[in-house]
């Protein structure tokens, strides 16, 4: 068996057309566009790198884009008043504090001093606990980017056994919830479960995010089971770096009905996902219907 590969570039750039689509709408009919505000302190390399290319993409989708590059020493009073500034901006539906930030800043404390109806990312605990609790609310861009690939690859999930290995409150606590929300049996699983290939092997749907590299191996995946590696870890090969999931791709592909790869699976669907939900945001601060297809 050789598994289908879950291609997240083009899934993604349909995803992007189809936001770009919307905000045409929006524009068009009622005089709407959506805005994204990034905030980057400090100058980590990959942060500028990922903030330069959601820039990018948000200009491309016809939304408003606007970046904010403060410097490393900047007080964490002065990023609290940037964000209550951007709190009340009605051209910003969406704000988004890039991680990781300086040491002498509170993330937890910036990160729910965003208003929650402007949290792109979900982060905030309002959002948490609405998501917790089956309500609508800001989903984190990779467990959406997730669940719409697994949607689009397998209809209804409804009744198929999920397992999610990683419980970081970034991508696997979310999972969990988004998956039950479409109605599987899930287990969460992470670097001490006890007997972690059998745990896999019961998975109809494997969702990989526990952050080293090529943790789960073939013989820790059901045939014909899909397989969704979030992990991005830098290895060095042959005396270069390089980039491979937590899965073995080579092994796990010879058994799995699905996988997708990395690069170029996940990664490209959350940037995708962060388009999606300020475009939700905008449709949902100005009381009009959410974008079908976008949400969770």
């Amino acid at each position: 068996m050789t598994a289908t590969v879950i291609d997240g570039k083009a899934f993604a750039a349909r995803v992007r057309a189809q936001v770009a689509a919307h905000v045409a709408r929006l524009r068009d009919e009622h005089g709407l566009v959506p805005g994204l505000a990034v905030v980057l302190v400090g100058e980590d390399p990959a942060s500028q790198v990922y903030v330069r290319n959601k820039g990018t993409q948000t200009v491309e989708a016809g939304m408003q884009s606007f970046e904010y590059r403060l410097p490393a020493e900047t007080s964490e009073a002065d990023l609290l008043a940037l964000i209550a500034r951007l709190n009340t901006d009605p051209a910003v539906h969406g704000i988004l504090v890039q991680l990781p930030l300086p040491a002498h800043l509170d993330s937890d404390l910036v990160i729910n001093a965003i208003d929650p109806a402007k949290d792109v990312d979900g982060f905030h605990i309002s959002n948490v606990g609405l998501l917790g609790t089956g309500q609508k609310a800001m989903v984190p861009c990779t467990p959406l980017g997730c669940l719409m690939m697994l949607r689009d690859h397998h209809g209804s999930l409804a009744g198929l056994n999920a397992v999610v290995v990683g419980r970081s409150n970034i991508v696997g606590k979310p999972m969990v919830q988004l998956l039950l929300g479409d109605s599987c049996t899930v287990t969460i699983a992470h670097s001490r479960t006890k007997d972690l290939g059998a745990v896999c092997r019961g998975a109809d749907i494997l969702v990989a995010a526990v952050g080293r590299p090529e943790m789960i191996t073939g013989d820790m995946i059901r045939p014909g089971a899909t397989v969704i590696d979030v992990g991005i870890n830098r290895v060095e090969r042959n005396g270069r770096m390089c980039l491979v999931g937590d899965v073995d791709h080579a092994t796990a592909a010879a058994v799995a009905g699905a996988i997708t790869p990395v690069p170029g699976g996940v990664g490209p669907m959350t940037i995708a996902c962060l388009l999606a939900n300020t475009l939700t945001a905008c449709c949902r601060a100005n009381g009009l219907p959410e974008p079908e297809g976008l949400t969770a």
